[in-house]
């Protein structure tokens, strides 16, 4: 039986790069730092692919985008938060809303970023990869180095919170957020 060559990176990594960028966007919450940080663990990712045992790539990837946000973000903005909320919510086969369906759509995806937004950085990653980026709960586990279990406690905790900010922001109510957070929000 012929073992197949390992993977180039062009082959393993860069089919993923959208992905990595998305994380980048949603964890640093600014365009251009996004972009660099993607650079950055790009560069990283590269300089240490021969080290690469094989397996997930994708998770490998994000692993290394995830540490370098959270590196970039510890040096260069002590406690605040990062992320960033742009996906739409329309399904790529959706028909095209009338203009007063648009409104109520541009509302309700305000709504939803603000809820987001508000989240602590933990709830709102594991809400990123699984809800965003369709990660199993094992490839979240391999990225952020949380067990399996922890992953699904922490995404069942971060989906009764996003419930209740929604509840409250859907009614006009003030999101009650802890001082750390909302001084890592400012």
């Amino acid at each position: 039986m012929l073992e197949s060559p390992p993977p180039n990176f062009d082959q393993a990594v860069l089919p993923h790069l959208d992905v990595a960028y998305n994380l980048a966007r949603w964890l640093m919450r600014n365009e251009q730092d996004a972009q660099d940080v993607a650079q950055e663990a790009y560069l990283r990712a590269f300089r240490f692919f021969p080290g690469f045992r094989g397996g997930d790539a994708r998770a490998w990837l994000l692993k290394i985008v995830r540490n370098t946000c959270y590196t970039w973000l510890h040096v260069n903005r002590p406690m605040r938060d990062a992320a960033e909320f742009d996906e739409k919510l329309f399904a790529p086969d959706s028909p095209v809303p009338n203009p007063e369906q648009a409104v109520l759509q541009n509302d309700r995806d305000a709504l939803v970023r603000r809820a987001l937004e508000s989240l602590p950085p933990n709830f709102r990653e594991v809400i990123v990869l699984r809800e965003l980026e369709g990660m199993s709960y094992r490839e979240i586990a391999d990225i952020t180095g949380m067990p399996a279990g922890t992953v699904m406690s922490s995404l069942s905790r971060a989906r009764g919170r996003l419930r209740q900010v929604l509840t409250a922001l859907s009614s006009g109510h003030a999101v009650a957020t802890s001082p750390r957070i909302a001084a890592m929000n400012a």
